[in-house]
């Protein structure tokens, strides 16, 4: 019998101020969709839908362990070789680090919300680069965390500074968020800056908390681990199989512990809170000794393919006026800038943007950068002549749209 009581179940208050931009804009492409209209989805990073094909060799791994009866529940922190081929690699790129200091998760994710979960309390502190990856946001809220941002900007190529982090520490600092190569703005950080983040986390004792998920897409070749510059540094390192092996929807991560003494107790508790999940995708995890032992030819190819990307994204969006994009060195992110009238912000550029045109792109707000500043994300994984043909779309709605400002 169903209960005639109408009233709402409740639900936890963090929700009502989490934000995912890069998805939520999707509803209203959909509603564009719906009329008609093509759109061009240039929000989420996903190479798949873009023509890039997760390699034969990855596929024939998982399908090999599923044919094998690899079906059931594997070890928590995920199958051995897998582990082993993670901290191989890790060790050669300079990284140190033993098998028993590495995870399977369920994509990059699930790694930084594990160790998000053992590093902080209510009323902690994080420092998070702005622009930034709002799922670290969503993982605060959750807590009852706060995030501290440091700031990044285009004058300076999106680079952190030094001095500004150091000054935020307050004795509630937990860990400092480096995104590098960074998503949203395509930055690779330099060497000697790095340094003067590993010596800031040494000098605090707080913890890197490291995303290095576009670590093999920087243009001029991988970028080493930031672990690779100090093995007492406390730094806990992320990556998957996600992005540069074409493989996003398998959801196969992993999370990294420095090998320092610091974080044994960190590790600890993080090998804890993952039984309580069981463990990651076990078929999936048989790709990864697969994918870091076996051919990766095909990632210089796609350095290649973005840095041509890259070029042309940054080259053609300068010469639209009053636009302005710093020039990517990694991943297939750009973030230009958009000159707003008065009263206009970034979400209504984009949203007026997709409408017109059906373009979509993400809102720099839901980033973290103020609304008013102009600033949109878009993914350059398109052919170099769909790009060309966006960029040309993009060019005349900023006529109208600067001219009227809402359309």
């Amino acid at each position: 019998m169903s209960s005639k009581n109408s009233s709402s179940v409740f639900t936890a208050s963090w929700v009502d101020n989490f934000d995912y931009a890069i998805r939520n804009v999707v509803s209203e492409a959909f509603k564009v969709e719906a009329r008609g209209q093509t759109v061009r989805y240039l929000n989420i990073g996903d190479p798949t839908q873009f023509g890039f094909q997760t390699p034969p060799h990855l596929i024939e791994a998982v399908t090999r362990a599923m044919r094998d009866g690899k079906n059931g529940y594997t070890l928590s922190p995920g199958i051995e070789s897998a582990r082993e081929a993670i901290a191989e690699d890790l060790t050669s790129q300079g990284m140190n680090i033993s098998s028993d200091r590495v995870l399977l998760t369920a994509g990059a994710s699930e790694g930084i919300e594990l160790a998000l979960g053992v590093l902080i309390e209510r009323g902690d502190e994080i420092l998070m680069p702005v622009p930034g990856y709002p799922l670290y946001t969503a993982i605060l809220k959750k807590v009852g965390a706060k995030e501290v941002p440091y700031l990044t900007e285009p004058e300076t190529g999106w680079f952190p500074c030094p001095e500004q982090i150091e000054s935020l520490i307050t004795p509630r600092t937990r860990a400092l968020v480096i995104i590098d190569p960074n998503n949203p703005t395509g930055a690779v950080y330099p060497a000697r800056l790095r340094q003067e983040l590993v010596k800031i986390s040494l000098r605090h004792n707080i913890v890197i908390l490291a995303d290095e998920i576009y670590a093999d897409l920087a243009y001029t070749g991988t970028q080493p681990p930031i672990g690779s510059l100090s093995e007492d540094a406390p730094i806990i390192s992320f990556s998957s199989l996600s992005k540069a092996y074409f493989a996003p929807g398998w959801r196969t991560g992993w999370i990294a512990v420095g090998s320092t003494s610091r974080l044994d107790g960190v590790l600890m508790a993080i090998k804890k809170l993952a039984e309580g999940r069981l463990c990651s995708t076990g078929p999936m995890q048989y790709a990864v000794s697969a994918a870091l032992t076996g051919d990766r030819s095909h990632i210089g190819k796609f350095r290649s393919a973005l840095s041509t990307r890259a070029a042309l994204t940054s080259q053609t969006l300068n010469a639209i006026k009053g636009l302005n994009c710093t020039e990517p060195k990694g991943t297939f992110y750009a973030m230009p800038q958009v000159d707003l009238p008065a009263g206009c912000t970034d979400e209504d550029f984009v949203l007026g943007l997709l409408r017109e045109t059906g373009v979509l792109c993400v809102y720099g707000s839901g980033f973290g950068l103020r609304p008013t500043d102009g600033f949109f994300r878009l993914i350059f994984l398109a052919s170099p002549s769909t790009l060309s043909e966006i960029y040309v779309l993009i060019e005349d709605y900023i006529k109208i749209f600067r001219k009227n400002g809402l359309t």
